[in-house]
């Protein structure tokens, strides 16, 4: 049984007096890890929710720099820390939020040769990327671990999101879209552009979907695309269907050697 603290009782009153929390909802908090690769449009808002949740311990993947473009939607990155490591701000700002929470920092790009590696650490896997080789780079290295994730993307004043537990007969991301697009076929976030609240909007339901998961409550998007059109505040589930011939969670995959895809500019 975790030794709550009389600070903790408090902290996290509005959690324990839920029914589908409690006390013990709580401590699985506590206990659970999430990785959030990417800290950027999506990934800062999952982390910011899930460390006031208390999320044990919680992992940041990026490579990145905090740029004065970002700001504008990466909302745990402030003026101050512009040419800062982003793992490095957005773990700062974490700790000053609730210091119940581990923060593993990973300063470094995922590839076929460390990923599976990282997420073996990891109870739930946020894909807050915005290419499509890590995408499909994450999808293929948790399918093959065994281990639960969500899929997310923006674009312009749209987003959409799934979850993908393997081990359940429910499709995985290669399900949905088999393979990646072409190199440059993809309008970029510097081309397209994104409206800034659609990280948050889309980035929460990633992080309720690691809670859910993790709390065993509720129904997760399993099986389902959820699409946000914010220009009609309009949001639709779409039901998916698992491929019998996936090339990575079929009962005879063709993949079982993680792929490196040619890595595009911030493809959306």
């Amino acid at each position: 049984m975790y030794d709550f603290s009389e600070e903790q009782l408090q902290r996290y009153s509005r959690h324990i007096i839920l029914q589908d929390v409690g006390v013990e909802g709580q401590e699985k908090l506590l206990t659970s890890s999430v990785l959030i690769i990417g800290t950027g449009g999506l990934g800062t808002p999952a982390a910011q929710f899930l460390a006031a949740a208390g999320i044990g311990k919680i992992g940041l993947v990026d490579a990145d720099r905090v740029e004065l473009s970002n700001l504008q939607r990466q909302v745990l990155h402030h003026t101050p820390d512009v040419g800062k490591l982003k793992v490095q701000s957005a773990k700062e700002k974490i700790n000053a939020m609730n210091p119940d929470v581990e923060v593993k920092t990973y300063d470094y790009y995922l590839t076929s040769q460390n990923i599976k590696e990282v997420i073996r650490e990891y109870d739930f896997v946020i894909d807050g990327t915005d290419n499509f080789p890590a995408k499909f780079l994450i999808n293929d290295a948790c399918v093959m671990e065994g281990k639960p994730f969500s899929h997310a993307g923006i674009i312009r004043f749209g987003g959409q999101t799934t979850t993908v537990v393997p081990g359940e007969d429910t499709p995985c991301y290669r399900c949905i879209f088999p393979q990646p697009p072409k190199p440059g076929s993809v309008p970029s976030c510097k081309e397209a552009g994104v409206i800034g609240v659609m990280g948050g909007v889309i980035g929460t339901i990633q992080a309720t979907e690691a809670i859910k998961y993790i709390l065993g409550k509720g129904e997760l998007l399993t099986g389902k695309l959820l699409t946000y059109d914010a220009l009609k505040m309009d949001f639709r589930k779409i039901n998916l269907k698992k491929r019998e011939n996936c090339g990575v969670c079929s009962d005879d995959p063709e993949i079982t050697e993680l792929i490196d895809y040619e890595q595009g500019v911030c493809e959306l």
